[in-house]
């Protein structure tokens, strides 16, 4: 046998540091790529910041903004003269559309008994206008608010709508905390 080809302790010990070493260059990638992908943050609005000044419908890079409304069901009132429903001088309290504040109907109202409603968003109608939240905050409970729905975005490096967002009210959050749910966040104390 030549010299070569004899394995020696030397060489078995070369390759297992080598082996080891490789092993262990691949679990520290594996682990920081790991890392790197659950910590990915994504832009979201904050309802409590929200002044509803209409910039989510238009600034927004996409045609139809990926800000709808939402509605936290569990703090609505049900209540007949909806805010968010109704334009403050309607003529009447039904479903004409020249009484709703939604310029495009996605707010819809169902009866449930007298003298409650329910109401729900057609996010596919929804341009993120605001007015409705709007309507809900200033004279209703704020069951009503903005957010931005991450299966329509296109996740921008710099979101346009944070850049003009008058009160700040656009974060960076967690992937996998993506939604700032108002009935789920701390009320503020004032």
């Amino acid at each position: 046998m030549s010299k070569e080809n004899n394995i020696t302790r030397r060489k078995a010990v070369g390759w297992f540091m080598r082996g080891s070493i490789g092993v262990l260059i691949a679990a520290v990638v594996a682990k920081i790529s790991g890392r790197s992908a659950s910590a990915r943050l994504v832009w979201q609005i904050d309802p409590r910041k929200c002044i509803q000044c209409g910039k989510c419908e238009t600034a927004c890079v996409l045609q139809q903004s990926a800000v709808k409304c939402v509605h936290a069901i569990e703090m609505c009132g049900y209540c007949k003269l909806c805010f968010g429903y109704f334009k403050p001088d309607a003529p009447r309290l039904d479903e004409a559309a020249e009484n709703q504040i939604c310029p495009v109907g996605a707010l819809k109202r169902k009866f449930i008994e007298p003298p409650y409603f329910e109401y729900s968003v057609d996010e596919k109608l929804c341009t993120g206008c605001g007015l409705c939240v709007k309507g809900c905050t200033n004279f209703g409970n704020g069951s009503l608010y903005l957010q931005v729905r991450h299966n329509l975005c296109v996740h921008c490096n710099s979101c346009r709508i944070a850049e003009v967002c008058p009160s700040n009210a656009f974060e960076l959050v967690p992937e996998n905390k993506c939604y700032l749910l108002k009935e789920k966040l701390p009320r503020e104390v004032s």
